[in-house]
């Protein structure tokens, strides 16, 4: 049986979600939106290579901000799109995986290499509350002029600074300052920039 975790409080999914608290994805008006965002992702995926105009449209709708000049290659993936911003003249190659419970702000200038993932998602350790479908989410923020290498993984609640390099394959799992190179798994600094 699953414990009330929520006794006493009244807020929604949605407001538990976005502060940063426990909450339960399948919630029906989170679904909604969820389903929204993957099919408006589908299309955009699907018109992107006939008709860049229509698919420019889509990914207006699909995301919270997309700035001038920005390029986002597909296939993308979200949870719902909204929650993720982009800067001005922002390249985002192949493959993105944005699990956007949490938001995630990327900024100007940025270079994201193929089959990134940026994952706001966290889940219980224990047990229990992991069965019972409870999960929460932290923001990621990705400063100006980063370079993001192929592969990277952005782990929840990251900030990376500006002008900071990330090599292929990292996982990052703390903030990164500004001007450094961070490689490895977990990402470790190996030089300022």
């Amino acid at each position: 049986m699953m414990e009330d975790y929520f006794a006493g409080d009244e807020r929604s999914m949605r407001e538990r979600m976005l502060a940063g608290d426990l909450y339960i994805a399948d919630d029906p008006e989170l679904a909604a939106d969820s389903t929204r965002a993957i099919e408006l992702a589908d299309r955009y995926n699907r018109v992107w290579p006939s008709d860049r105009g229509a698919a420019g449209e889509i990914l207006r709708d699909l995301l919270g901000a997309i700035g001038e000049g920005s390029e986002v290659r597909p296939p993308v993936f979200v949870d719902y799109g909204h929650y993720v911003s982009i800067g001005a003249r922002t390249f985002i190659n192949y493959n993105l995986t944005a699990l956007d419970v949490a938001a995630i702000t990327i900024g100007d200038d940025v270079q994201i290499g193929p089959n990134v993932q940026l994952l706001t998602p966290t889940h219980p350790v224990e047990p229990k509350p992991r069965r019972d479908k409870l999960e929460a989410a932290q923001p990621i923020t990705i400063g100006d002029n980063v370079w993001i290498g192929g592969g990277a993984i952005i782990l929840p609640g990251v900030t990376v600074g500006e002008n900071t390099v990330i090599g292929a394959g990292a996982v990052v799992t703390k903030d990164l300052p500004a001007n450094v190179v961070a490689v490895g798994n977990p990402a470790r600094v190996v030089r300022e920039l």
